[in-house]
């Protein structure tokens, strides 16, 4: 039976490496890879993919293993190894982060750090957590900012701190939003702001900058940066910004593989996937969508290529999803656009009358996508328009869901939900 809603933070408490290149190819090429951690933003690679095939397309309260209380808000999605639960909260009075890890089976608590900080001006959308975790097998790394400090901080799986970096000061008028990412030994920060900008690689173990890439001030970016294999089988890290467009980098060095600069002449808020060979990703300004284009990444002696672009009905803040030939396009608006991956051509499009600022998720044949006022809209994968079902959580979410060992976890604004594959009575 699935246990009641319940606060799992009393007044006082008692403290109790993606290995991408085996995974980059898999994730990129649409095919949800069998592990079964959720280690970072959207998943493995940043691809949305789950290798889940059995997820419910409807459910009720009742069908919850559980639903617990969380000690602050924040958009940021849960990231979980093995039975643990790692989730970043804010404090919205104080600005207060509060760092939680929780046990998979029960939803009860394992531990909970926090760490003062400033209040800062921000969007009115946005939050004090809403930078979405990594982690790998030893360690999990969180990312905030404040005017003063962008901070990265190490804690163990047991909740001690490893260590903790600051990066120097964060201007952007929305606030921040961007996640950092695990590569072999390194901690990826794209710190693309509107100060002082760059691309890290920081020590997994240390914290110690490996590489430090200085880049155009601009508008910052709230992309999450990815993986792709090349053409002679080498690993490069993608980056997107309005200042810098497209741009590949080797994460052993930090030098910069090739560029194309003028992919994103507005903010870039939603992260990049790849998409039969081609990367495709959007920007937008004034919470609305401008421009997504597919591009061919260079090989040989040809650079990057555009191949196609649309400048309507595209999204600003969810990131677009790939799957078997297709991508999709989940507006803000409502608006799902599905699209030939190699050629931009138009398949469907349906009108959904919600709004939207989580990314759609994939498992099996069906998209998962939350709306802001609290509704997980479900929709066939396939070049078929079909809405398959349409589920309440209750209360507001910003957040993408996340899936692990075949169960869905959906952050809304004050809870944290667990949905099995097999819900009970079913």
């Amino acid at each position: 039976m699935p246990q009641s809603t319940r606060s799992v933070w009393p007044p006082v408490l008692s403290v109790c490496v993606i290995m991408i290149s085996a995974r980059v190819c898999a994730a990129g090429s649409g095919e949800p890879p069998a592990a079964s951690e959720w280690a970072r933003f959207r998943g493995p690679n940043g691809s949305g993919h789950s290798s889940a095939t059995d997820l419910p397309t409807t459910w009720s309260e009742k069908d919850y293993r559980w639903k617990v209380r969380l000690p602050g808000t924040g958009h940021a999605s849960p990231v979980i190894w093995d039975e643990k639960i790692f989730l970043a909260c804010g404090d919205n009075a104080t600005a207060k982060r509060i760092l939680i890890c929780l046990n998979t089976s029960d939803g009860r608590p394992v531990w909970r750090r926090e760490y003062e900080s400033a209040e800062f001006s921000k969007n009115r959308d946005n939050s004090y957590a809403s930078s979405t975790a990594a982690v790998d097998r030893d360690r999990v790394y969180f990312y905030w900012t404040t005017e003063e400090e962008v901070t990265v901080l190490a804690l163990d799986h047991a909740g001690q701190q490893v260590w903790r970096r600051n990066l120097g000061p964060y201007k952007s008028q929305h606030g921040s939003g961007t996640s950092p990412i695990v590569f072999q030994d390194l901690v990826i920060v794209n710190n693309d702001q509107e100060g002082p900008s760059s691309l890290l690689a920081l020590d997994a173990k240390t914290g110690a900058t490996r590489w430090k890439v200085d880049r155009r001030t601009d508008r910052a970016a709230y992309s999450t940066p990815c993986v792709r294999q090349t053409e002679a089988g080498k690993l490069e890290l993608l980056f997107a910004s309005s200042g810098h467009g497209i741009t590949g980098v080797d994460p052993q060095t930090g030098r910069t593989n090739w560029e194309l600069s003028g992919a994103f002449p507005f903010r870039v808020v939603g992260s990049l996937v790849l998409a039969e060979g081609l990367i495709v990703g959007a920007c937008g300004e004034g919470g609305i969508g401008r421009r997504v284009v597919g591009v061919r990444p260079p090989a040989g002696d040809r650079g990057p290529e555009l191949v196609y672009e649309m400048k309507s009905s595209i999204p600003y803040v969810p990131s677009p999803i790939y799957r078997s030939g297709l991508v999709f396009l989940w507006g803000d608006n409502g608006l799902v656009v599905c699209l030939r991956a190699a050629t931009g051509e138009r398949v469907w499009q349906r009108k959904i009358s919600d709004r939207f600022y989580s990314s759609p998720i994939c498992a099996g044949e069906r998209l998962y996508c939350v709306s802001r006022t609290g509704i997980v809209y479900v929709l066939a994968a396939t070049d078929k328009d079909e809405l398959i079902a349409s589920v309440p959580l209750g209360e507001p979410a910003f957040a993408t869901p996340a899936v692990a060992a075949g169960t869905l976890y959906f952050r809304t604004a004050s809870h944290l939900i667990c949905l099995p594959s097999h819900p009970a009575g079913r």
